[in-house]
């Protein structure tokens, strides 16, 4: 068998959870990620109940619980005037029924540790991929760099889920469908104080919006500005920022002069898009490389990891038994998981529209709405179900080789 039956570049959710599951296939995978660890801070960090599901499959969800992780089961939007509960994720039909927060490190040092019990597993870090190998039309494998120099590394099938900016998607000649975004998203963090609300929620005011995701021990926060407004801001001063976190969130107001300067914030710039097509002859484009989401709904990883699984269930069988991969195979990923993604960023698009871009553009009071939306019949149980589990959930149907390191 080809030494480098699969080769993966990027170590974020769609690439480590597929590396898992084509290692404890059976097949020879090698994951490339361009970092030296997994230690960037404010990424994606809401592991969903489809997520919590698949860990279950996967006998993984006993470990992941015990890392440290804090549960939600309803998401809340505070505007002046009242709490208004969006999703009761409680009311879920699921083992799971709750969002845990948990560093994105924390998860994927889980899914590696998991992969290394695998001999045909190899995962090289500090590898920043740049290139492709071809073969005509065909993709044989990546060319990548790390501190002993150039090296190529031929495969049967790559796989890119190097992210938004992804550079096989680029050496592949692949170009995503873009979808204006109206927004970017300013992250940081702030103490957490007992006497603090306990929850956490998105909040709403004239011309304003943030999220206050409770972390005990601190606050992770998100001020939404207007698309491209950074430099706009932090050229008028910390203060620019300080005063409507304040506003917003008065608990605080004693706590924001620990932001010194814009160099403890980290800038988000909000991406929606999309490829037509997600494959190349030997080579296939999962995750956000495929489809960059809004963080509205908090469903980037979860999305992400749905894809690694349908390619697993669909390309784990033939890569083990060393077959070749015909790219109607390729495309068959690609049909599975694009009514979810098409679904999901079409109900990003609509909260984009008729929530942020009115209240960023136009300074406009969010609209009113129905105190508990989780409690509409039919409305509610949709929100909360598309929320947890998403589009057609995955289940892990690839096959399992029982020999171990």
């Amino acid at each position: 068998m080809n030494q480098n039956t699969c080769v993966i570049a990027g170590g974020g959710p769609a690439g480590v959870m597929l590396a898992l599951l084509l290692a404890r296939a059976g097949v020879q995978v090698t994951l490339l990620e361009k970092h030296a660890d997994f230690l960037r801070d404010f990424r994606g960090d809401t592991i969903h109940p489809s997520t919590l599901q698949i860990l279950d499959e996967l006998g993984l969800a006993e470990e992941f619980h015990r890392l440290p992780h804090r549960k939600v089961d309803s998401l809340r939007m505070q505007t002046d005037d009242a709490s208004l509960l969006i999703a009761d994720l409680s009311k879920l039909k699921s083992k799971y029924p709750y969002i845990a927060f948990v560093p994105q490190w924390e998860f994927l040092d889980l899914l590696i540790s998991a992969a290394k019990r695998y001999p045909n597993f190899r995962l090289i870090m500090e590898a920043e991929v740049h290139g492709v190998i071809r073969e005509g039309d065909a993709v044989r494998g990546i060319r990548y760099r790390d501190a002993s120099g150039e090296h190529e590394l031929p495969a049967t099938l790559t796989v890119a889920a190097d992210g938004r900016h992804s550079d096989v998607r680029r050496a592949a000649g692949l170009v995503p469908v873009e979808h204006a975004a109206p927004m970017d998203v300013l992250w940081f963090r702030l103490p957490h104080e007992a006497t603090d609300p306990d929850r956490t929620f998105l909040r709403v005011s004239t011309g304003k919006l943030m999220v206050a995701i409770n972390r005990e021990t601190h606050w992770q926060l998100a001020y939404v500005i207007p698309k491209g407004g950074f430099d706009a801001l932090r050229a008028r001063g910390v203060d620019a920022l300080r005063e409507p976190v304040a506003g917003l969130l008065p608990f605080l107001k004693d706590r924001v002069e620990l932001i010194t300067d814009f160099d403890d914030v980290s800038m988000l710039s909000v991406a929606l898009n999309r490829l037509r097509r997600w494959h190349r002859p030997g080579l296939l484009i999962i995750g956000d490389a495929a489809h960059a989401m809004s963080p509205i709904f908090g469903v980037g990883i979860n999305l992400a990891v749905q894809d690694a699984v349908a390619a697993a269930n669909l390309l784990a069988g033939p890569l083990a038994d060393g077959a070749a991969v015909p790219e109607s195979l390729l495309a068959g990923v690609q049909r599975r998981r694009t009514l979810p993604t098409m679904i999901t960023q079409f109900a990003q698009r609509v909260v984009q529209n008729q929530l942020i871009r009115p209240v960023l553009s136009k300074g406009s009071k969010p609209a009113r709405m129905p105190p508990n939306i989780a409690r509409i019949p039919v409305i509610g149980s949709l929100a909360c179900r598309f929320i947890g589990f998403g589009v057609l959930p995955e289940h892990v149907r690839s096959p399992v080789k029982s020999h171990q390191a």
